[in-house]
């Protein structure tokens, strides 16, 4: 918080801000004669959580000493604040011996820290509270970007006081060593959240958090086919809490559209209600995996980028949402920025998109629709990252690019090694940040809008082999009836 805001902030509360010069004084004391503190204090506190001025420099310079490598005493401290003209302002090398003798007891640091965070992030509670106090009473104010600044900034806090800060690196190694042991027990060596399609998920290891992913294709490639088969490998197989925001298909038609896939009923009999009576009673079996699912549905139709940011937020802080999907993102919109320019609209947008996977630490996925470029190539349909639509920053901001392509819809069915390709769609991971770029095959069932793995549907399709009508108790008029 800015320095010269507190005398305003004393006046107009009639308050000192909270603080504690006392346990300040106990953790840099404790910092100057034990060395085991600093592994603990480093992991807690930054130099702006100290209320005084003076408590804030020294701090300073001993994360300095740290991060040359240079031990930690009242000797290395003086230096270092010579060094860099502060050692007068915090009262000369008298004042870092006099802190020397304010630590009571190692055991104790911890603690102390911990409630010298507290006491900063109350102090910015009471900043940002009185900074949209004077934004409402301008009259010129705009409630929305009022409403969105005050979730940000708290959002912001509540990461703050979850310990996501800047760590010493070997706390960090430790955790990355208790991750690969993790890992290592794995039958499928997947950290992130899986796919469900498992040769997408050797490549990416599963969605990982904070990166922006986009699944681009042209018209009826599948796409949102595509995400609506991840949703439901992810939440039905797996428990895990989803997001979509679907720009482009009403609740309804989302909906039909996740039940064709689950139920195993062509799209158009769930749109016509024209259903024989086994399928009746296979569609009532079936939903019973979709009820009470933890999955949250935006549609939106013109949803803005920092609508998308509030409710996003929302989704992660109420209902523990781990993964986000938007279809798609060339229908979004920016509230007052580039109207007369889409290419920088859309940039924005990628952009914002990308800082938010990072700041809710969750995958998103976003669909992209792909230039009409790629219909007029004659040799060669298959999608290019140069063909991604009305952005020069989607390629560079995106974490992992996947490229849908069905040689079928070009009426080729089999390849240069004469491999039927009906009924199958190329996956092409064109980029991968951190990992490697490879194509794979999944079969499509346009009539069930539904990806799935090559083994696991020729399973799925024995199986329905041996059902017909006769299998399912009949009404005794034969009429297709609702369950």
């Amino acid at each position: 918080m800015n320095r010269n805001n507190k005398s305003k902030i004393k006046q107009e509360i009639g308050r000192l801000l909270p603080q504690s010069i006392e346990f300040e004084s106990a953790v840099l004391g404790a910092l100057l004669i034990d060395a085991r503190t600093y592994s603990i204090v480093c992991n807690i506190l930054a130099p702006e959580y100290f209320y005084d001025k003076k408590h804030e420099l020294i701090y300073s310079a001993i994360l300095d000493l740290a991060s040359q490598n240079k031990p930690i005493n009242i000797i290395t401290v003086s230096q270092e604040l010579k060094k860099n003209g502060n050692i007068d302002f915090i009262g000369g090398s008298h004042y870092i011996a006099e802190l020397s003798s304010k630590c009571d007891s190692y055991a104790h640091t911890e603690y102390h820290a911990k409630i010298i965070k507290e006491k900063y992030l109350a102090r910015r509670t009471i900043s940002l509270t009185n900074s949209i106090q004077e934004q409402i009473y301008d009259d010129n104010y705009d409630i929305d970007t009022v409403l969105e600044k005050l979730q940000k900034e708290a959002f912001c806090m509540m990461k703050n006081f979850s310990d996501d800060e800047p760590k010493q690196i070997n706390p960090a190694i430790r955790n990355s060593i208790e991750q690969l042991m993790k890992n290592s027990q794995t039958s499928k060596g997947v950290n992130g959240i899986p796919s469900g399609f498992d040769d997408l998920d050797k490549i990416t290891f599963g969605w990982q958090k904070g990166d922006f992913v986009i699944i681009a294709a042209r018209p009826a490639m599948g796409k949102s086919s595509f995400i609506l088969s991840m949703l439901k490998n992810i939440v039905i197989e797996n428990g895990i809490s989803v997001g979509i925001f679907s720009l482009e298909m009403t609740e309804e038609q989302l909906l039909n559209r996740l039940i064709s896939n689950i139920c195993d009923i062509s799209i158009e009999k769930i749109r016509s209600g024209l259903l024989p009576a086994y399928e009746w009673e296979m569609l009532d079996y079936k939903l019973k995996e979709l009820y009470d699912a933890p999955i949250y549905i935006d549609n939106t139709p013109t949803l803005f980028i920092e609508a998308l940011c509030k409710k996003a937020r929302n989704l992660v802080i109420n209902h523990d949402v781990k993964i986000i999907f938007i279809d798609y993102i060339q229908l979004m919109a920016v509230v007052g920025k580039y109207t007369e320019n889409r290419y920088a609209e859309v940039n924005y947008i990628s952009r914002t998109l990308k800082s938010l996977a990072k700041e809710l630490n969750i995958p998103i996925i976003a669909v992209s629709q792909l230039n009409r470029s790629v219909e007029n190539r004659t040799d060669n349909k298959k999608p290019q990252l140069w063909d991604l639509r009305d952005s020069g920053t989607l390629c560079d901001d995106a974490d992992i690019i996947c490229f849908i392509h069905r040689p079928e819809y070009y009426k080729i069915y089999t390849d240069e090694k004469g491999n039927d390709l009906t009924g199958k769609a190329e996956i092409m991971v064109s980029k991968n940040r951190n990992g490697a770029t490879k194509d794979l095959m999944l079969r499509f069932q346009r009539e069930y809008c539904r990806f799935s793995n090559n083994k696991i549907e020729d399973e799925r399709q024995e199986y329905h082999s041996r059902i017909n009508k006769d299998s399912f108790p009949k009404t005794t008029d034969n009429s297709e009836t609702p369950f």
